[in-house]
């Protein structure tokens, strides 16, 4: 093989590399929401979470994000609230024990990178896009995730809850998540 040929297969393979696969550190990880009900605004987190997270911003083709989600672990710090959102009138824990998003790519919008991908919770699967920030940290990283969902889209509080001026039509997602290499 010529001196060439050598040099550009060099090159090559760094651009062909996958991205680096990290696991989450879950005492210092997070994965909640943000809602309204009747005006005011509360917070909840999911106690119950796996996420397969391979990321690289220079890479972003070869990056992947894939989250499964326990529903019933939900948690907000009230409640009645706490009792309502496993049930049949909004998660239907009963019939649809896990939400689940997996990334279907990842794309540079000015200085924010957009995580697009599909979240199928209830049953329903919608795309979703999130912001996302990668902070590299020594050998790990630390990612932070945050957009926006329409809960009447994944049919989350139908019926007598659909009215969004006691319960707001959009969450907030958002993710903090302790990374170290896998």
């Amino acid at each position: 093989m010529n001196r060439l040929a050598i040099l550009l297969l060099a090159l090559a393979l760094p651009g062909a590399a996958a991205a680096a696969d990290y696991t989450v550190q879950p005492a210092t990880s997070t994965l909640g929401f943000s809602g309204t009900f009747q005006g005011a605004s509360f917070n909840g987190q999911f106690g119950q979470w796996t996420a397969a997270i391979s990321y690289d911003a220079a890479k972003l083709a070869t990056s992947k994000f894939e989250v499964s989600v326990t529903l019933a672990s939900v948690k907000t710090g009230d409640k009645d609230r706490d009792g309502a959102l496993p049930g049949s009138d909004f998660f239907n824990v009963a019939k649809f024990p896990q939400a689940h998003f997996v990334t279907t790519g990842f794309r540079q919008n000015g200085a924010q990178v957009i995580a697009d991908g599909n979240l199928t919770l209830r049953g329903v699967t919608k795309p979703v896009s999130l912001n996302v920030t990668f902070k590299p940290q020594g050998n790990g990283a630390m990612l932070d995730v945050a957009g926006t969902v329409k809960r009447l889209d994944f049919g989350i509080g139908t019926g007598d809850y659909a009215d969004t001026s006691v319960i707001g039509a959009d969450v907030k997602i958002n993710a903090h998540l302790q990374l170290a290499p896998k």
